[in-house]
């Protein structure tokens, strides 16, 4: 038995050292020199880690298995890169890759029953048919869960290193690979100096068509963003009107309605718009299309922070990739604050107006600017009545309509947002009503 992870060529630089913990005990467990206190420690850390893996991302079953799996699903190499969204390659990579393949067979199939009658440990009761709690995961979505275990299924059947192949690089053309394969949404943080893109695990799933109204803001946005993942050319948009009448609802459908064409969204906020250009450096190379989304964009007369997104939306000598966008969402059509003391000339710059426009002249650096103005009170009231018929809200609609507009003028006003408040506030009655949770 010998788990050759020394010998790997593409699928290295794991991130944690579990695999290679486990290989050294399945390596050495025979060796008269061995410190069995060791070994029998090391093996129980890394079932301690592999169950932990297992409850965050749902996994049951052998874990064993499924923790290979989940090797083969991160790992960012350049077989894995080139396969994802365009499936099985060309070239010499596929050589390369059927060698680890041929590793990862065997780990597969390797019998830790003689490793623990040697060591005198018992684990494989423990992780060889595992049962997970009723929470089944918190960093996978159901369906990439389903389908990563309908993979571990096909690779421990598998009959050879082809089959593994043919499996991983299905899965790599349908879900891409690493943490912008398995997540759809971002966020930027700061190691160190290191700029670090990490995922944003719980989303909201909404859809457009859960958007009441403001079909034509909605088309323009749909008509550009499938330019976009198709490969077309495609403009940056500003999302500006009233607030709470669905900008950023509208982004956040967006995201759903087209991850699985490789759309990807990474959330970036006004203080780390220095940090877009080491962003945009760590995607720029890879087989998805990305939104770098800016919410509630808007700039006070002494922050300078515009200048950064200007700088990126121009370009400089290095032009911002086809494959990334700008969706800003803001809810002043000028993003600047200008003050009448500039429209007046009162400050000391001799150049004022320049200045000034330069200001305002951010705004029309984004190419498509839909408006979502707030609706009018009969618009609102459709809203609202739209809204109870979908969280089946037993009220007669006339007393919907009245109660509706009584809600608004005590709380937000006209506008999407407070119609659904109005009907959380309904709906939550109902179930208390009825003494369902």
């Amino acid at each position: 038995m010998n788990i050759r992870i020394n010998e790997l060529i593409l699928y290295r630089n794991f991130e944690d050292q579990i695999f290679s913990r486990m290989a050294a005990v399945a390596n050495t467990y025979q060796d008269e020199h061995l410190d069995k206190e060791q070994a029998v420690d090391a093996i129980y850390d890394c079932i301690n880690a592999i169950i932990n893996i297992a409850r965050d991302h749902g996994f049951a079953g052998n874990l064993w298995h499924g923790y290979l799996t989940y090797l083969l699903t991160t790992n960012e190499n350049a077989f894995t890169m080139s396969c994802e969204k365009v499936g099985a390659i060309e070239g010499s990579l596929n050589l390369l890759a059927l060698h680890d393949m041929k590793i990862f067979y065997e780990a597969y199939h390797v019998d830790w029953e003689d490793v623990e009658q040697t060591l005198g440990i018992h684990f494989l009761s423990l992780i060889g048919c595992y049962e997970g709690s009723k929470n089944k995961g918190v960093v996978y979505s159901h369906t990439l869960r389903d389908r990563i275990e309908s993979l571990n299924g096909l690779l421990s059947a598998a009959e050879d290193e082809q089959e593994m192949y043919e499996a991983l690089t299905d899965f790599y053309k349908d879900y891409g690979v690493g943490k912008y394969g398995l997540h759809r949404a971002f966020k930027v943080t700061k190691k160190g100096e290191d700029t670090v893109i990490s995922p944003i695990t719980k989303t909201e799933k909404i859809y457009l068509s859960d958007l009441v109204g403001y079909e034509i803001q909605k088309k323009k946005l749909v008509d550009n963003t499938e330019a976009f993942v198709r490969g077309e050319r495609a403009n940056n948009v500003l999302l500006f009107g009233d607030s709470g009448t669905g900008k950023s609802t509208s982004i956040k459908a967006i995201l759903n309605e087209y991850y699985k064409d490789g759309l990807r969204m990474v959330e970036i906020y006004k203080h780390q718009f220095k940090d877009i250009p080491d962003v945009i450096a760590q995607i720029k190379n890879r087989n998805y299309r990305y939104i770098l989304y800016m919410d509630d964009l808007s700039f006070e007369e002494f922050e300078i922070e515009y200048k950064y997104l200007k700088a990126v939306i121009e370009g400089g000598l290095e032009t911002k990739p086809d494959n990334v966008l700008i969706y800003a969402t803001s809810n002043r059509r000028h993003l600047i604050r200008e003050t009448w003391g500039e429209r007046k000339q009162t400050s000391d710059d001799v150049h004022g107006g320049d200045s000034m426009q330069e200001k305002l002249s951010l705004a029309t650096r984004f190419g498509e600017t839909i408006y979502y103005g707030a609706p009018s009170q009969k618009e609102y009231v459709v809203i609202a009545k739209e809204l109870a018929k979908r969280y089946n809200i037993v009220m007669d609609p006339a007393d919907i309509e009245r109660e509706s507009v009584i809600w608004e003028m005590k709380h937000g006003g006209l506008s999407g947002r407070t119609a659904q408040q109005f009907i959380n506030h309904l709906a939550g009655l109902q179930a208390l009503a009825s003494g369902t949770n």
